[in-house]
């Protein structure tokens, strides 16, 4: 059998991801077109932004595993088989690397280090009070393995952390909330939010006015989820308009963030350029490898999607 590699690289990235999958994958054959066929030999797919229809016409697929933690690009291309099964990459090294970066904006935004920054390109000497850890309440929005583990690591430096999510998750030494109806206390109740929820019909345009007004005065958004997930203009008038102090972001609508953005020069906005949490291609491919081999061995998968839930 065949394995399908659709994925977005460049010449560089394939310099990094072929070699460990050939390494994480030995024996297998790959191909990088459906066409190099014959089709009716390919039973998986390993993707990373696929072209819409590359999955399409592959009778005898069995499993599209996905290189990134996000699908929503994948579901909202219609051609993809809805019977084959879809499983996102869960990489705990992913997790612990996002886990450092929002452990960094927190640290950041509670201690005011960007505020500092801001002063330095000013020449301004102009130190601050200073809150402790544990007068300082952080919200972690999505409680999957990445925020699970974004939620633990704030905790462990101190921080009052509460966990929410859609539904109930519960988590050693966290406080979790579950439910749309506890979200608003939940966001009001905190001086800092940070934003790990993938990206379904129900949390596209989560951070809108109305959402962002639940958020306690002066708090703070991290945002390292799903540009998608935020209504920029909306979220400008709320930094602009004093209600919140500042805004780390990792995500955007459109990517690369056009030059002309009013992002780049905003003095309360903190721009990542997509690099929260960078997949490494050598624990990926192990974690792919994985799922490669409990299909062909007929155990279960592991990370399955929800198509309904939309993760």
């Amino acid at each position: 059998m065949t394995i399908l590699l659709a994925c977005d690289f460049d010449a560089r990235e394939w310099a990094s991801w072929r070699p460990a999958l050939d390494a994480a994958l030995p024996g297998e054959r790959f191909v990088t077109d459906a066409d190099e066929g014959p089709r009716e030999a390919i039973d998986i797919a390993i993707v990373a932004n696929p072209a819409p229809g590359a999955l399409a016409g592959l009778p005898k697929l069995r499993l599209v595993q996905s290189l990134w933690a996000g699908v929503d690009r994948l579901l909202a291309d219609p051609t993809l088989p809805a019977e084959v099964p879809l499983a996102r990459m869960v990489d705990p090294l992913m997790n612990a690397a996002m886990a450092e970066t929002a452990l960094w904006a927190v640290l950041g935004l509670h201690r005011g280090f960007f505020r500092y920054q801001r002063l330095q390109q000013q020449a301004r000497w102009a130190p601050h009070g200073q809150t402790r850890a544990d007068e300082t309440t952080v919200a972690v929005l999505g409680l999957g393995q990445m925020g699970a583990t974004c939620a633990r690591r704030i905790a462990g430096h101190g921080y009052r952390v509460t966990g929410w999510s859609a539904r109930a998750r519960a988590i050693d030494g966290i406080d979790t909330r579950a439910g749309w109806d506890a979200l608003p206390s939940v966001l009001g109740a905190a001086q800092i939010v940070v934003n790990l929820l993938p990206l379904t019909d129900a949390t596209r345009d989560l951070f809108d006015a109305a959402r962002l007004g639940q958020m306690q005065a002066g708090a703070s958004l991290v945002n390292l989820a799903r540009g998608a997930h935020v209504v920029e203009a909306e979220l400008l008038a709320a930094l602009d308009g004093g209600h919140l102090r500042h805004a780390v972001l990792d995500v955007f609508r459109s990517e690369p963030l056009p030059a002309e953005h009013p992002f780049w020069g905003h003095p309360r906005i903190t721009v990542l350029p997509h690099a929260a949490a960078q997949t490494d291609p050598r624990s990926a491919s192990a974690v792919a490898a994985l799922n490669v081999r409990a299909l062909r061995d007929g155990a279960s998968l592991a990370h399955q999607v929800d198509r309904q839930r939309g993760y």
